[in-house]
């Protein structure tokens, strides 16, 4: 029998109970694919992260209850916390190596700033069964990864339901649908659903920010911006866009540490 450690962080919050909660499992060398995905189904959370340090060397791979994703913000956040808070790194900065290329995190200002690849999202029309999901239509509809849609205030963005028995009828893998708005008491307000998901809504969605930050930045006339995910749990990202990259910082917190067994 094979034990590992595990973390779950909460990322994108400066308490527990709050952000998005992820888990993250060191390794020294790659389980099977398979593994990590039952492992990911068994933890039942939205993202298990799991990393290969080799002399320093960070490797970097992410998963859903689901599917093996192509990025995840918060997921890499909680392991630069991991590697920070319980394995003592001291470095000025973190280099993971990914299925979307390098990633650099940094520690600034008591957050963790993650540096990741500008999605600028294009103009689209937004599929019927997307649209027969939602209790209220979007302003515009853009795409990238994600469908972004662009509400005209903060407060119908907090009432938008989804029918999930019409959304899961569309598979968007491994995208999601954003819903967004200018904020309040902020720059800009978003949420986050993924169909046939086991989470219909992502408490905080690093990754949906690269497509957010250039579109914000665009329609407000600023590069430095601050975002709030208003899903029940909620969380704060402070952004900004860097040409075609986009920094994006948060808090973390761990909730626990433990062992599992293979």
């Amino acid at each position: 029998m094979k034990s590992f450690d595990l973390y779950q962080i909460d990322a994108f919050a400066d308490s527990v109970f709050a952000g998005n909660p992820a888990c993250v499992v060191p390794l020294s060398e790659w389980l099977p694919s398979e593994t990590m995905l039952a492992i990911a189904r068994e933890n039942g959370v939205a993202e298990t992260a799991f990393f290969v340090n080799t002399d320093g060397h960070y490797q970097l791979r992410w998963f859903t209850p689901e599917i093996e994703m192509d990025l995840c913000g918060h997921a890499t956040l909680a392991t630069a916390h991991c590697i920070y808070a319980h394995q003592g790194y001291k470095g000025a900065e973190l280099l993971f190596e990914s299925n979307s290329g390098p990633l650099v995190v940094k520690q600034v200002d008591g957050r963790y700033q993650l540096d990741f690849p500008a999605r600028i999202p294009m103009e689209a029309e937004l599929p019927p069964i997307v649209a027969r999901s939602l209790n209220i239509q979007p302003r515009r509809v853009f795409k990238s990864r994600d469908y972004l849609l662009v509400y005209d205030s903060e407060d119908l963005v907090k009432h938008i339901t989804v029918d999930r028995s019409v959304l899961d009828q569309i598979n968007l893998d491994p995208g999601g649908v954003v819903v967004t708005a200018e904020g309040d008491n902020c720059d800009f307000v978003s949420r986050y659903f993924t169909p046939q998901a086991s989470i219909l809504e992502d408490p905080v969605t690093g990754s949906s920010h690269c497509s957010l930050i250039p579109y914000w930045a665009n329609i407000l006339g600023r590069k430095s911006m601050l975002a709030r995910q208003i899903s029940a749990r909620g969380g704060t990202l402070w952004c900004e866009l860097l040409d075609n990259r986009v920094l994006i910082s948060g808090y973390a917190k761990t909730y626990l540490a433990g062992r599992l067994f293979l």
